[in-house]
């Protein structure tokens, strides 16, 4: 497996790694590249920092979420994962982490993101009392369904997908179908972000499942619903509101989405000012979510992403680094 660093600089890692020295002689460094928007900015922001700022030379490995987790925990490549969602393999996770293979260096490279449900913000502004969930459900006249008016639409996620089962059981929970609402299916994701632009393009109410960081959520300035009511905990949540053959009778919260950026035991061990990096990296949700509709408007792959990135926004990622490595960034730009 590639080493972090040089051999001679391994043994000077026990004095530290504050040296310009020291920064020089950061080695190869394998980092996942997730496939996906975001994960495809962070990853290449990453890349040119410690490369420009650190001296690293820096590969980067593209996959999902299940692929680069079994690699990283079995074979420890890549080294650093920047935007791994845990939700999805929790228990390996934590596995991982209990067993000390792997390390969360930063349990919120993002801020503000998460699941759940969406109205828009000219909906909330003019309904200043749709404050919650618990509120909208009773107002299905707000929203009303194209193929019968008289009832509330509410947009869940296209079959197939994971989150399909557990706005099915939440549309029971809270017994939206007796209150006046149809479940509605988009079909696709394409599907689902288009009912999403044709309701804010007419100005029309919208309700629906979503998640941030997007550049649907970015680009239409989507608002987020609290729930109204608590998070009903994990053994419900895991073995009831994402199963069909359950009595979904308890209303719930969703999930917390938990977002980590993971690195390798040994990176940990010698990784030096770079893991520093990477625990001060956290990127605000609106900013991330400006970077994702600019990667969409303008079709801008990660690395064309990542210098905008850095251009635009030097006040955020300046605060990450110290000012010899953001003036060694600054010069390569």
């Amino acid at each position: 497996m590639k080493n972090i660093l040089a051999t001679a600089a391994i043994a000077t890692l026990g004095m530290g790694f504050g040296s310009s020295a020291m920064a020089q002689e950061c080695g190869e460094i394998t980092m996942a590249e997730f496939n996906w928007a975001s994960g495809e900015l962070l990853a290449n922001v990453d890349k040119f920092i410690l490369e420009e700022g650190y001296g690293c030379d820096v590969e980067l490995i593209v996959g999902g979420t299940s692929a680069i987790f079994a690699s990283m925990d079995g074979k420890g490549t890549p080294m650093i994962a920047g935007e791994q969602w845990v939700n999805g393999v929790r228990d390996l996770v934590d596995a991982a982490m209990d067993a000390g293979r792997l390390h969360a260096v930063n349990r919120g490279p993002i801020s503000g993101l998460g699941e759940g449900w969406w109205i828009p913000a000219y909906t909330a502004a003019a309904n200043p009392d749709l404050q919650t969930v618990l509120d909208v459900i009773e107002r299905p006249d707000l929203f009303p369904s194209a193929e019968d008016p008289s009832k509330g639409a509410f947009v869940g996620c296209p079959a197939g997908w994971g989150c399909q089962q557990i706005n099915i059981s939440l549309f029971e929970a809270f017994d939206m179908e007796a209150k006046g609402w149809v479940l509605v299916d988009p079909g696709s994701a394409a599907g689902l972000d288009g009912s999403i632009a044709k309701a804010n393009e007419r100005e029309e109410n919208w309700l629906g499942y979503y998640w941030s960081p997007t550049s649907i959520i970015g680009k239409y300035n989507m608002h987020p619903l609290p729930f109204g009511v608590e998070y009903a905990g994990d053994d419900y949540w895991n073995n009831c509101a994402t199963k069909p053959d359950c009595e979904h009778d308890q209303q719930t919260a969703w999930t917390k989405s938990e977002v980590f950026t993971l690195v390798t035991d040994e990176f940990m061990q010698n990784g030096g000012e770079i893991n520093d990096y990477l625990a001060a990296r956290t990127y605000p949700g609106p900013v991330m979510n400006s970077m994702l509709v600019y990667m969409a408007d303008e079709q801008a792959a990660g690395e064309d992403a990542a210098i905008e990135f850095l251009i635009r926004h030097e006040d955020v990622w300046t605060q990450w680094v110290t000012a010899e490595v953001a003036a060694k960034v600054k010069a390569a730009l």
